[in-house]
């Protein structure tokens, strides 16, 4: 009996020692930032930047009607056992400085540091009304051999079944309205293609062979659906109704070189789709090879409305 009861002592005093707090004793002389979470209904666009060497914290606020930085309310994770002051939940007033405003970490140790936090406005510049402009395609097998070119969809009807060919997407709207910021950082929301004055669709249906090519061009689809945007990438994906994502870059005005004599230029904005064909040797130099086989690259060219 006497075993026993050691045993088990010696079984507590074992436990004890595993949960002893490892800091205990310790003096921390930590005073950062650690993150930032900003409320008062401002939206924050991401994680907080955390400078650890300048002291600087940077966090990204979407403007939109109604934006007040006068009265910004922060959640400031600081270091353990830290204190800092003004003290969180307190309305502080970042328009008195340029957006920015000081607070001091004070460590356990009784150490101080001065960290500076900026608030940089963030305007979603995806948001309006875009009427459709174009729909191009770079497409062919071996375009350093002659097989590639850069084509816009309207000017070749005659590749397409159907009535509903692509020029009948030229009279279309496409609105994107906000909603929120997704956990991960990225802007998303509603947005809205709508038929133009024709109340149609293309139907990207390739006549010969009928080949139904709407996996391919159907890019944005139709009606409402879901994007959301990825500022570190430059991606805009469109997420449809049964969940189907694609992903293009938003492309301001420019030129694309596409090397071997092509080129891609963007007057105003274009969505910009890469595509994934297949080299056909068989077919270069063909429309088939170029609209079906090997379609590389394609653009929706918008211009947002005044």
């Amino acid at each position: 009996m006497k075993h026993i009861t050691y045993y088990f002592c010696l079984l507590a005093i074992l436990l004890s020692s595993c949960t002893k707090d490892p800091f205990a004793g310790v003096t921390s002389n930590e005073r950062s930032i650690e993150a930032i979470t900003l409320g008062g209904g401002l939206v924050q666009v991401g994680p907080a930047n955390i400078d650890r060497t300048a002291a600087k914290a940077t966090v990204k606020v979407l403007v939109q009607s109604g934006t007040d930085l006068s009265k910004v309310v922060a959640q400031i994770q600081t270091s353990y056992k830290s204190q800092i002051s003004p003290a969180n939940g307190q309305a502080i007033d970042f328009t008195k400085n340029n957006n920015t405003s000081k607070f001091t970490i004070t460590s356990e140790a009784g150490t101080t540091r001065e960290w500076t936090v900026e608030i940089v406005p963030f305007e979603e510049t995806l948001l309006g009304t875009y009427a459709v402009q174009a729909l191009v395609l770079y497409g062919g097998t071996g375009p350093e051999y002659g097989g590639g070119a850069v084509i816009n969809l309207k000017d070749k009807p005659w590749v397409w079944a159907g009535t509903d060919t692509p020029d009948k997407e030229l009279d279309n709207t496409i609105t994107f309205t906000f909603s929120g910021v997704t956990a991960d950082g990225k802007t998303t929301g509603k947005v809205t293609n709508a038929a133009g004055a024709d109340g149609a669709y293309a139907n990207f249906l390739f006549a010969n062979p009928a080949t139904d090519l709407n996996s391919v061009y159907r890019v944005i689809p139709k009606g409402e659906s879901t994007w959301e945007r990825d500022y570190v990438n430059n991606v805009v994906t469109f997420i449809d109704k049964d969940g189907k994502r694609t992903s293009g870059a938003f492309q301001g005005a420019k030129t694309i070189d596409l090397g071997n004599g092509l080129s891609k230029t963007i007057t105003d904005n274009s969505f910009d789709f890469n595509l994934n064909g297949t080299d056909d040797w068989g077919n270069i130099y063909s429309d088939l090879d170029k609209f079906v086989k090997r379609p590389r690259r394609f653009w929706i060219d918008v211009k947002r409305n005044q």
